[in-house]
């Protein structure tokens, strides 16, 4: 009889856990390090930039997106970044500055700021959290001070920032997070 209902159990995890679906990376997917995510990595409103104008420390220094995806730039007024890596950033600064402001600009952008990630559900201290390179569930979890002791310590939601929708993932030492991400860790059934 207890064979029964260990079976029905198991049959009833069994069915729970065929939602989860283990990460798949995108094509071209890795974890991200410091230099491949910044080469990589689009603009969005929240980040920080480092800008340096060979030659010209007064047009130099460090920009935030702001929300219109814009970026308020000494002399050319507001540069478009949505969208765009640092290298294009620095691109676009560059043609702006080069239609007689000065002549032959160098211009080079870097991230340095990323926008955060969010941790909710069932951690100690859900909230928002600065992005750090090569960032885990794992560690994201560690940084909102650990799973509550009602926390599914095997699934999470993860909603990527591109993306309008959560995925259950099964917890990995390997799953990442990226900056904009969103982790909810659900609570568990039993």
């Amino acid at each position: 009889m207890a064979h029964k209902y260990i079976f029905l159990a198991t049959l009833g995890l069994a069915t729970a856990c065929s939602e989860v679906q283990q990460y798949q990376a995108s094509p071209g997917e890795v974890a991200p390090s410091a230099p491949s995510l910044s080469q990589r990595y689009r603009l969005a409103a929240g980040d920080k930039v480092r800008i340096t104008v060979f030659n010209e420390p007064d047009l130099s220094g460090e920009f935030q997106v702001a929300p219109d995806q814009t970026i308020a730039f000494p002399l050319i007024g507001h540069i478009d970044a949505s969208g765009a890596s640092a290298d294009e950033l620095a691109h676009r600064i560059t043609a702006r500055l080069a239609q007689g402001y000065l002549n032959n600009p160098i211009v080079t952008a870097e991230v340095s700021l990323f926008r955060p990630f969010y941790v909710l559900g069932e951690v100690n201290h859900p909230g928002e959290y600065p992005y750090t390179s090569s960032l885990t569930v794992l560690q994201a979890v560690a940084a909102a001070e650990g799973f509550t002791y009602r926390a599914n310590k095997r699934v999470v939601l993860l909603k990527r920032a591109n993306s309008g929708h959560e995925v259950a993932v099964e917890i990995t030492s390997d799953l990442h997070v990226f900056p904009g991400d969103t982790v909810r860790i659900k609570e568990r059934y039993f």
